[in-house]
């Protein structure tokens, strides 16, 4: 479960673990076989944004159709899911190398309590899917005037 906090993430350690997957990959020579029987696990980037009146995530989903995406809410828990399957259609293609990753994928946000989960919108465009999550009026910053 994500939380929608700010924070510097910690890169070093996903590029060593990276660094480390392609030397195995490479000593090995794996790929997926581009078979297409084994759904590759994947999560899609996403950036937050925050402002004075809301939160936005974009979530990269290329090669995606808006019908391929579930967006939900539960409580305060924001869950966007969906498929992405594979292109391959001639069984006689060898694939020599497959780095982009097909099948199932979710990501779940708990979302402040400072939120209008009512006015939730989303959008997609150009393979990347944007949610905006206004927060309460309450909860806005505003600027106060000393008198």
């Amino acid at each position: 479960m994500t939380q929608l906090t700010r924070r510097t993430p910690n890169r070093t350690l996903r590029n060593l673990q990276r660094e480390v997957d392609n030397i195995f990959d490479q000593f090995f020579g794996r790929t997926d076989g581009g078979d297409g029987s084994t759904s590759a696990v994947w999560s899609p980037s996403t950036d937050l944004v925050e402002t004075d009146e809301d939160f936005r995530l974009h979530l990269d989903v290329p090669g995606m159709s808006k019908e391929d995406i579930s967006i939900n809410l539960q409580n305060r828990t924001l869950t966007v899911s969906g498929e992405r399957a594979s292109e391959r259609t001639d069984e006689s293609e060898e694939f020599v190398r497959v780095e982009r990753a097909f099948g199932n994928f979710h990501r779940t946000f708990t979302l402040p309590d400072a939120v209008d989960a009512d006015s939730i919108k989303a959008s997609y465009d150009n393979g990347v899917l944007t949610i905006t999550v206004p927060k309460t009026e309450e909860s806005t910053r505003r600027q106060i005037e000393i008198q």
